[in-house]
């Protein structure tokens, strides 16, 4: 009895929920694209049990009822706050279990309480990417909201990151193996999505770890955050997002203009003549093409890539090294990766 009242609270929550946040709040490209796919895709949802990952699970949940039998929620325990994350595995388990979806947790065999959050992060997508292959799931929904592309942009403006790297989080984006990852709730604040929540009577876990300094993306989010957008003295949030959405648009321009170019031979070789003359952001491109297609250059430091940026620009026959186990080498109006011998 217990268990069956559980289920149906936690399924009255989500049509609340659903009525609050329908699909016309939700992205539009997600809606579309998720109204096309084929009937019987599967897909994972990841839940951490805070208030972004259960919005999503629920509104899934409630509003494509067709994908219940196919949607697996995916919980990681980082392992980092002890009964808290037990507790926070337990509730995800629960709220799947209620909504009658298959509920998969995983754990971090190696976490250590100095863990930074690149490992932290690492560990979970490895997780998420481990489960989804053993399943044959080939779509994974996330809950960034608009708030993180606040975030994500001042933490990627200080790595110095480009056109595409500021364009994240996307709505929809292509994960290792071809898996889609998808975000629908970037047309979303924090503050409307907690709304949502307790107007429909709706818990959710805290993740008391948000609040310290330790993390570059909390200092962001509690000190960064709110003093800009008290300055701007408007939805600052709303323009980061639309400043995102107009730099996916000149991203995929300029790697639609190296797709024309065809720069990456069949041999592996990078053809300079078809890049001479191009704007530098179309030889940089081409060059990151070919070095992704090198599986045995080594890591290149950024001045180490601005250099070898150079030297295609030039055209200048020579060499430079690309780790232990080779060269790159500029010959004949070609860039080819030779073994170290």
């Amino acid at each position: 009895m217990k268990a069956k009242a559980a289920e149906k609270s936690w399924r009255a929550r989500a049509a609340r929920l659903a009525a609050a946040v329908p699909r016309s709040r939700l992205h539009p490209a997600v809606v579309a694209w998720a109204d096309g796919r084929p009937a019987r895709e599967s897909w994972a949802v990841a839940v951490s049990g805070g208030a972004d990952s259960l919005s999503l699970l629920l509104l899934l949940w409630a509003l494509w009822p067709e994908r219940r039998a196919r949607l697996c929620v995916l919980h990681f325990d980082h392992r980092l706050r002890g009964a808290a994350s037990r507790g926070d595995a337990r509730f995800c388990a629960q709220v799947g279990r209620a909504l009658g979806l298959r509920v998969v947790k995983g754990e971090w065999a190696d976490a250590r309480p100095a863990a930074s959050e690149g490992e932290a992060r690492t560990a979970r997508f490895d997780f998420f990417e481990r489960e989804m292959r053993a399943r044959r799931i080939r779509v994974l929904w996330l809950g960034h909201q608009q708030d993180d592309i606040a975030e994500s942009l001042f933490m990627r403006l200080a790595r110095g990151s480009g056109a595409a790297g500021l364009a994240a989080p996307r709505p929809l984006h292509e994960g290792p193996g071809g898996r889609k990852h998808v975000r629908p709730l970037l047309d979303l604040k924090k503050s409307e999505l907690l709304g949502a929540l307790r107007a429909a009577g709706i818990a959710w876990r805290e993740d008391a770890s948000n609040v310290r300094a330790d993390f570059f993306r909390n200092r962001v989010r509690r000190h960064v955050l709110p003093a800009w957008q008290k300055a701007a003295g408007r939805d600052a949030l709303a323009g980061a997002a639309r400043a995102r959405e107009l730099l996916e648009q000149d991203d995929e321009a300029l790697e639609a203009w190296v797709d024309t170019l065809q720069p990456v031979t069949p041999k592996g070789e990078l053809a300079l003549n078809r890049i001479a003359g191009r704007p530098r952001a179309v030889v940089r491109r081409a060059l990151h093409r070919w070095l992704l297609a090198q599986p045995r250059a080594g890591e290149l430091s950024r001045r180490g890539f601005d250099e070898l940026l150079a030297a295609v620009q030039a055209g200048k026959p020579g060499r430079r090294s690309l780790g232990s186990h080779g060269f790159a080498v500029i010959r004949g109006k070609r860039l080819r990766f030779e073994r170290a011998t």
